[in-house]
């Protein structure tokens, strides 16, 4: 009678246990009964309806069992094990309508590992259900559904804890962490992990912390030889078939607990299946997600205090990049750098700092391609922390590694002129340093964090340059490796004498644009920074530019092929008419100025009066609160100097204040020490090896003017006499072995053979000058040398000039005043003479047809110097105003043309209201006169020139 009461579909269900007597020996296999179960199976899939009272009634049955297997009860374990495999039945065979198991499926599996987490049997049955639901499930039911999203997150969490357990026994700790990492790798290939993003990073966070752990557990070597093969071999078939085939035609795999008598699992193949885990994450995650694996993987090293382990961070870091997808892998550096800027302002450097600068440079120092990384936003964020850090302490520890941050950017290089933007901005940020330091507490700080900053930037710099040319010729080698061609590679040299068939396969290398001299030319002025560290750090930064970086044009000739220049040409380089002849003034007018101005002459700002607040930024572009150091300068020159512009014009002050400080002679002791002549000669022996006829053209005139400071030199200290004349010199005898002239090398080197010794090298403060003997040297003959010098063929033939022109050119008087004129360092274009129009670009002696435009800037008028053709005045003839053609068109915008400048100050000042220009109608309309084509063709030069045409409506200033 019971029976016929009894639905169908429990029926079936309990025909497929065997006898409650026989349910022992029902082993090892503790399968249900194969017929029975079939008739389950076919009965479930043609009755969807009936899927959930199936499975309700299996989940309640299996929680029963679970509460009796706890207590000790092997009949039921037996029970409980074919309940699983009956669950797993179902899911495969009813694959499309899974979504009605799911719920029960996942929390029965959950109750299972709860109730007992140490039977490995019981375990691999529940992760063998777990992985057949991962492989069909669309995931849909992942956050939809709450009560079983809990459980699914409960389920992940048990088989992590599994994946990192500890017990004793090596051999059953490894069998449960390969159970753990086979269930969890059914999850990352699921759908379940990807459906909803707002899951998908709690799910990553719980799968990633034994993968992280294991990983970290695992020697370096192991790892690398495990991931050499992880692309190439997949773990499991049926795991590879995930994602490549649709859900109605995968195969789950199942998972079986070892065999007894087998040797058992070894940590190298738990390390191997945390690998290829972590290889199927990353393979197949987005951007986003991305984003979301480097936030947990920093969640799990701050679980178990993974930062200590330098080596392993840095390997996690290199092979996330080269595991994600190519378009995404800018994410890992990326988040990085984020999560290296959080507590920048801690007291000490920690860890995890020290952990991820070290991280970020082994990324960027990867041969891993990272497109779309924006490498200006990380640069500036690296320096910002660098000089955060150098707030805090000029010695922290963080500082050497955020240098090597800085530096590896060079080894990623996606455009021509990414190196010279990068240089760029390290370089505007050391001006503003430079001229205003870094804000610390105390004057002592001020000055040691100024110098560690300055430093620290100049060695980035420096870096980023070596880092990019060590990779163009890395990927100069592996593509002449790559070729059939039999021509050695020679690496990229910016060496006069290299010529282009030399430099063989290199030249098929895309060529990135070098950093400019005018780009560099900026940081110049360090020479006669006031800080011996600072020279001595820039003169080996300086010296490496000319060598390895300054494009040198008009310099590849060789001793025996010169090529001649024409005379104008000549002249044009000579007077600084290029922008290396003008790099090149500057250089030779701040080392006159190093080796001639007093040492009590400053050229840096002193702290600010007032110590910053702990909420100041670190760098403070107002320059009101900065006292200015004392100097016998007028009053009306001492409120020029004082007006705020900016770094750059604070610096172009400090230029001029040490041009008037300097003596027309050598009259006390001056800034140089002998560790900075070691450094000039080190400077002037590169300009003259790297670029030879400028060199020669501009320096010979300075070594004249270093020579004439000599003379008189009653307060001057003898060595530096000698050191100046032991510089001039060698200088000379470089020229002649450049330009292979045997009587200046002779001459040279007969005078040196009395000379004393010359600095070599650098000398600390700490340590001292060696002792200097007190000897008078005469030096060389200069007109001996320069009659030397213009009798060269060599270098005539260079020059185009005959030995008359040549002797004069380079003995022509030489200022530091005029040379840094002819440099543009010192255009100084006072603020009062830019009011009064002194200085103003000749574009604005303008005719009446710009007068027309309305809010006409200076700076906007300036910048265009484009001149008038045919279409401006087809243009101008038909009405049309053209976008290229600034000067005739009439934008509507706020009219501040018939008010005084705001910068004139005073009542003007005050009077000044913006007023709405007229009101222009859709419908251009004609002409408003001739007044247009007749400018037009005045400009053009074209009828009669009238001298009207060229007032202008601007008020002069007297």
């Amino acid at each position: 009678m019971h029976l016929l009461f009894t639905p169908n579909h429990i029926q079936l269900l309990n025909s497929c246990y065997p006898p409650g007597s026989a349910l022992q020996t029902t082993g090892p296999d503790y399968s249900p009964n194969s017929h029975e179960l079939s008739r389950l199976t076919y009965y479930a899939s043609n009755h969807p309806g009936k899927l959930t009272k199936i499975a309700s009634e299996l989940e309640r049955r299996l929680r029963s069992e679970c509460r009796k297997v706890k207590a000790g009860n092997l009949r039921t374990r037996a029970s409980l094990l074919i309940s699983l495999l009956i669950f797993r039945a179902l899911a495969t065979e009813c694959r499309r309508d899974i979504a009605l198991l799911s719920p029960s499926l996942i929390a029965a599996v959950d109750v299972t590992l709860a109730a007992v987490p140490q039977d490995l049997e019981v375990v691999a049955r529940a992760a063998s259900v777990f992985t057949a639901w991962t492989t069909y499930t669309d995931g849909h039911l992942i956050g939809a559904d709450s009560s079983m999203t809990k459980d699914y997150l409960s389920t992940l969490r048990r088989f992590s804890s599994l994946s990192c357990n500890d017990i004793a026994d090596p051999e059953t700790r490894n069998r449960g962490r390969l159970i753990g990492f086979a269930a969890l790798s059914g999850a990352l290939n699921s759908e379940a992990l990807y459906n909803d993003s707002t899951q998908f990073r709690t799910q990553v966070s719980v799968i990633l912390q034994p993968i992280m752990m294991a990983l970290f557990q695992t020697s370096l070597s192991t790892l690398d030889d495990q991931a050499s093969v992880v692309k190439d071999t997949p773990a499991s078939p049926y795991l590879a078939e995930f994602r490549t085939r649709p859900a109605m035609e995968r195969r789950a795999a199942s998972i079986h607990i070892h065999i007894d008598g087998d040797k058992g699992p070894s940590a190298s193949d738990v390390s191997d299946a945390a690998l290829r885990a972590l290889f199927c994450l990353l393979n197949h995650a987005g951007g986003s997600q991305l984003g979301y694996i480097m936030a947990s993987s920093f969640d799990s090293l701050d679980s178990f205090l993974g930062w200590s382990s330098l080596s392993h961070c840095c390997w996690f870091a290199k092979k996330t990049a080269d595991w994600a997808q190519y378009q995404y892998r800018y994410v890992v550096p990326t988040w990085l750098v984020e999560r290296l800027l959080e507590n920048q302002s801690a007291a000490t450097s920690t860890p995890v700092h020290v952990a991820l600068t070290a991280m970020v440079t082994a990324v960027f120092s990867s041969s891993t391609p990272l497109i779309n990384l924006s490498s200006s936003d990380i640069m500036s964020n690296l320096l910002t922390l660098l000089l955060r850090r150098t707030a805090i302490s000029a010695e922290d520890a963080l500082l050497p590694s955020l240098v090597d941050c800085i530096a590896s950017l060079g080894c990623h290089v996606y455009y021509a002129d990414q190196i010279q933007d990068l240089a760029g901005e390290l370089i505007n940020r050391l001006v503003i340093v430079e001229v205003q330091g870094v804000l610390a507490r105390g004057k002592l700080r001020f000055v040691q964090s100024r110098s560690s900053a300055i430093r620290r930037i100049l060695a980035g710099l420096l870096g980023l340059i070596r880092s990019t040319n060590k990779t163009e010729i890395i990927k100069g080698a592996d593509a002449q490796n790559s070729s059939d061609t039999d021509t050695p590679l020679q690496p990229y040299s910016s060496s006069a004498n290299v010529s282009r068939r030399d430099r063989g396969a290199d030249e098929r290398l895309p060529r990135r644009t070098r950093i400019a001299p005018d780009v560099w030319q900026d940081t110049l002025s360090l020479i006669c920074d006031s800080d011996d560290a600072v020279r001595i750090d820039y003169a080996d930064a300086l010296t490496y530019y000319l060598a390895e970086e300054m494009p040198k044009h008009h310099e590849n000739f060789n001793a025996s092929r010169m090529k001649r220049w024409e005379g104008t040409h000549l002249n044009h380089f000579a007077l600084g008419g290029d922008s290396g002849s003008k790099f090149l003034n500057a250089i030779h007018a701040y080392i006159y100025l190093l080796t001639i101005t007093p040492a009590s002459t400053s050229t840096n700002f002193p702290p600010p009066n007032s110590s910053p607040l702990p909420s100041d930024p670190i760098i403070s572009l107002d320059t009101s609160n900065i006292n200015m150091p004392d100097s016998p300068r007028s009053p009306a020159s001492e409120r020029r100097f004082s007006v705020p512009h900016g770094p750059r014009m604070q610096k172009i002050s400090l230029v001029r204040r040490l041009l008037e400080g300097a003596p027309s002679r050598m009259i006390s002791i001056p800034m140089a020490s002998p560790t900075d002549y070691a450094n000039i000669l080190k400077i002037l022996t590169a300009v003259q090896e790297q670029l030879p006829v400028r060199g020669l053209l501009t320096g010979v005139p300075m070594l004249l003017a270093l020579n004439a400071a000599t003379e008189g030199h009653e307060g001057a200290p003898s060595q530096n006499i000698i050191f100046m004349k032991g510089v001039i010199a060698r200088i000379l005898l470089v020229i002649g072995k450049v330009w292979n002239s045997a009587n200046l090398r002779k001459l040279v080197e007969e005078a040196l053979s009395s000379a004393p010794p010359f600095p070599v090298g650098s000398y600390t403060n700490e340590g001292g000058h060696p002792p200097f003997p007190c000897v008078s040297w005469p030096g060389v003959d200069l007109d001996a040398a320069l009659m030397a010098i213009a009798s060269c063929e060599a270098i005539q033939e260079a020059t185009g000039m005959d030995k008359d022109g040549l002797h004069r050119q380079i003995s022509s008087k030489w200022t530091a005043e005029a040379a840094l004129r002819n440099s543009d360092d010192v255009t100084l274009t006072n603020y009062d003479s830019t009011i009064r129009g002194d200085g103003i670009s000749p574009l604005l002696k303008i005719s009446p047809a710009l007068m027309h435009i309305e809010n006409v800037s200076l700076q906007s008028l300036a910048r265009s110097t484009r001149g008038l053709g045919v279409t401006d005045l087809r243009e101008a003839l038909e009405g049309r105003s053209s976008m290229s053609n600034p000067a005739l068109t009439r934008p509507p915008s706020i009219s501040t043309l018939d008010y005084a400048s705001s910068m004139t100050g005073g009542d003007a000042y005050l009077r000044l209201t913006q007023t709405r220009s007229r009101t222009r109608s859709k419908k251009r309309g004609p002409p408003s006169g001739s007044s247009e084509v007749r400018d037009v063709l005045t400009r053009l030069g074209i009828g009669k020139q009238n001298g009207n045409l060229l007032k202008a409506s601007f008020q002069k200033n007297d």
